[in-house]
């Protein structure tokens, strides 16, 4: 079950990470100027070095400490790796880009974590199809995609005003199913 502690690790970490992104640019644009994007730059500049810090220096100790030899190292295992920390690391900028361009943490992260369990669905299955076909996965399998992506769309259209800030009304058609539900 240790795999299971460090999976929630993880989930309570990246469930912050989008409301710390969001606060880190924020206050980085008082000392911006009148150039948001600046702020958004300077944000991911301090996400790299966060990254550096516990993702080098961090791994870099403890292999050194364990006698790890360079030659050790695949070249496969070494580029997949590389091309691992790329794409999350333009995932974490297209975050920043999607703040810049209006988007608030509680919205862009529930698309965000709604999203990716779809898209790694979709690449797993490319990847690593069932050896008897898709034919062979069972329709819960869809049916939790198809869940994890109206989930994201509720929560990214109900979440809860800031104090203070009136609610906005559901869109016509959930008030017209609401209506047929309750018989009115």
């Amino acid at each position: 079950m240790a795999w299971l502690v460090f999976a929630l690790l993880t989930v309570v970490s990246w469930g912050v990470y989008g409301a710390f992104l969001h606060t880190g640019q924020s206050n980085m644009s008082h000392t911006s100027g009148a150039d948001p994007s600046v702020a958004r730059y300077k944000a991911f500049l301090f996400v790299g070095i966060a990254y550096f810090l516990t993702a080098v220096l961090a791994p870099l100790l403890l292999l050194m400490l364990k006698g790890a030899a360079w030659s050790d190292y695949s070249g496969k295992g070494m580029a997949w790796s590389l091309i691992a920390g790329i794409v999350g690391a333009i995932g974490a900028f297209g975050v920043l880009l999607a703040f810049g361009a209006g988007g608030k943490p509680g919205v862009v992260m529930s698309i965000v974590f709604a999203g990716a369990p779809v898209v790694n669905a979709a690449y797993t299955l490319w990847q690593h199809p069932p050896s008897g076909g898709v034919s062979t996965i069972k329709w819960q399998f869809f049916l939790g995609i198809i869940m994890a992506a109206l989930g994201g769309a509720l929560v990214t259209y109900f979440k809860p005003p800031p104090s203070g800030a009136p609610a906005k009304p559901p869109p016509a058609a959930v008030q017209t199913v609401s209506a047929k539900i309750s018989g009115s």
